[in-house]
């Protein structure tokens, strides 16, 4: 069962200026997309998430459908949340505080995060049996004292990824046969999931993040290794499939939020490609060299958070809503950053890779 620290606290959720605090710019710019209406859309899964992979995705793209309406907007240089933006003024600074688990200080993602500030995550970089990925729960103000254990019982290995409101969690976990699984952990009690769809071997299937209304963003792979997107219903215990109006070879889902849109990306040759996918519209995004990009959680304002690739290989974070970017860097994030969770509370989870080739989780608030 779960394995907490001894020393963990019950504290009230308080964001706290720690002596880790680094200050990084948000850069701001244009986004390369396009809209299509109606329809009902499938998503694909970041590379970062197989565990039997050391650390990298083992799917490219799910399917599910969306029940919600909506729109995206956030931070376009500053002129959505100040009308007195000047383009020529400093853009404002992020917040970035590092967070590892004292048990594995050389591998750590920060997945998921939800509004009293709780993140999910992992260490361990899953390369091989003395680094299994170790899944990890961890609260403000995020000291060494604050991480409490969170592994599916009798699993190899474990990622936490997406944790709502009521404490709700999702994530996969790997067996002993090597197949990956889906979990839910609900009121209190562990919960395999895996969709009947699914004929890959072993079976992929992972939950990629989980909204307050007891919905789930997924995929699973087939036997050809193409994703699949779908969400799943926790109570129901029913999978509903995530479809995009456009030719995918792959498609993940990777978030759903209150609303029921949902974000993702989708595999087309060798172009990967973010979408946000509403009631009433489909929206795709290319950013940086195009090959690339990754949406991997949204909020109830349609902030859109997740990754794309530069031109010169470099993988960059990135905030998005209503056409309207703001990249994301960690200041220590030499080898890249990757944005993958946001609450509705201005504050982002992710990971960087360090100078020395570590790769480490963040907390980061956004400052409006």
């Amino acid at each position: 069962m779960e394995n907490a620290s001894p020393h963990v606290r019950n504290r009230r959720p308080r964001w706290r200026r720690p002596l880790r605090l680094t200050v990084g710019l948000l850069v701001t710019g244009a986004v390369t997309m396009t809209a299509v209406t109606a329809y009902a859309g499938t998503v694909q899964r970041p590379p970062h998430r197989s565990a039997n992979t050391g650390g990298k995705a083992t799917a490219e793209g799910n399917k599910a459908t969306a029940e919600g309406n909506g729109g995206v907007a956030f931070n376009n240089a500053y002129r959505m949340v100040d009308p007195s933006y000047n383009p020529h003024r400093r853009m404002p600074a992020i917040s970035f505080l590092t967070v590892d688990d004292p048990a594995d200080p050389t591998f750590n993602q920060l997945l998921g995060i939800n509004d009293r500030g709780t993140a999910a995550g992992y260490f361990g970089s899953g390369a091989d049996a003395k680094h299994p990925n170790k899944g990890y729960l961890v609260g403000p103000d995020y000291d060494r004292d604050d991480f409490t254990n969170q592994n599916f019982p009798g699993s190899v290995q474990t990622q936490v990824i997406g944790i709502n409101n009521a404490g709700t969690t999702v994530g996969f976990f790997v067996n002993a046969t090597k197949a990956n699984l889906g979990f839910v952990r609900w009121r209190g009690a562990f919960l395999a999931v895996a969709n009947p769809a699914t004929t890959a071997k072993p079976a992929v299937n992972q939950l990629l993040g989980v909204n307050n209304n007891g919905v789930a963003a997924g995929f699973y792979n087939d036997a050809a290794g193409a994703s699949h997107g779908y969400l799943y219903w926790i109570q129901k215990r029913s999978f509903v499939p995530v479809r995009v109006p456009v030719k995918a070879d792959s498609v993940v889902a990777s978030g759903i939020n209150d609303r029921g849109d949902v974000s993702g990306f989708y595999t087309l040759g060798k172009r990967t490609s973010a979408f946000v996918l509403t009631r009433h519209s489909f929206i795709s995004i290319n950013l940086g060299g195009k090959t690339n990009t990754q949406a991997l959680g949204l909020n109830n304002k349609d902030q859109v958070v997740g990754s794309f690739v530069d031109a010169h290989g470099k993988m960059h974070g990135f905030v998005w809503r209503n056409w309207n970017l703001t990249q994301v860097d960690n200041p220590n994030g030499s080898g890249g950053t990757l944005v993958n969770g946001i609450d509705n509370r201005n504050q982002i989870v992710g990971f960087f890779v360090d100078a020395k080739g570590n790769t480490n989780g963040f907390v980061a608030r956004l400052r409006s």
